[in-house]
């Protein structure tokens, strides 16, 4: 076995031994924690070119997670969510989607069921940051007691990945000792395009497991808090 080969069979394993984590152990002061949800809008789950049933598998884990964050007293609930413009320079790279004002950039239908949507902070982004020209950062330096933030969402190695490592490094460069990120790996997921059909249309393949996983992977390597669940 050579080192790459080596090094996958370990990160199969790595994925699988991750761990599950009560979420009162994340949870230890609900005024201070925040979960930030990434681009979980129809447009990558139920309807649109970009829509993957591998993200919208994902969709009732997370409202659970909102559901049960709430009981412990969590309040803030930040959605950062894809609202392109209809000539964005974006679609250059991928399909046109997730305008803004059409169906595809709504919160999917579990989350806004939710019978405290009323408190979701909606921060449109018109890139897979959530943070470059966007309301996040205001946010956060508005809300400076804030230290925990769960990252749930789409997709593991675009979004989640930028979100959850700006987090990450903002807090590193800020000197922010007690700040926690936390990625539960059963509320994020990538889609998948097999390297047949990729050819067949055109268009660049991806391998949503062994991405899903190398972009886990990278997180925990940068001091991200990777787990399974959050039981």
């Amino acid at each position: 076995m050579n080192g790459e080969q080596a090094f996958l069979e370990w990160l199969k394993e790595w994925e699988k031994n991750l761990p599950s984590v009560p979420l009162t152990s994340i949870v230890r002061d609900p005024s201070r924690t925040a979960i930030l949800s990434v681009d979980l809008i129809k447009g990558f789950c139920t309807i649109g070119p970009l829509a993957s049933p591998r993200v919208a598998g994902i969709v009732p884990n997370v409202a659970c997670l909102f559901m049960r964050a709430y009981d412990l007293g969590v309040r803030h609930f930040v959605l950062t969510q894809d609202a392109h413009d209809a000539d964005a320079v974006e679609f250059g790279a991928f399909p046109a989607h997730c305008v803004a004002g059409t169906p595809e950039s709504e919160t999917v239908d579990e989350l806004k069921a939710l019978p405290f949507s009323d408190l979701y902070v909606i921060i449109p982004k018109k890139s897979i940051s959530s943070s470059i020209g966007t309301d996040l950062i205001p946010w956060l330096e508005s809300h400076p007691a804030v230290n925990t933030f769960i990252v749930v969402g789409d997709c593991t190695d675009l979004c989640i990945y930028q979100a959850a490592m700006f987090l990450r490094l903002r807090a590193n460069v800020l000197g922010l000792r007690d700040f926690r990120v936390v990625v539960p790996a059963d509320c994020v997921q990538t889609y998948d395009l097999p390297v047949d059909v990729a050819r067949q249309i055109g268009a660049m393949p991806h391998d949503g497991d062994l991405l899903h996983r190398i972009f886990l992977y990278s997180m925990a390597l940068n001091g991200i808090e990777v787990v399974a669940t959050l039981s």
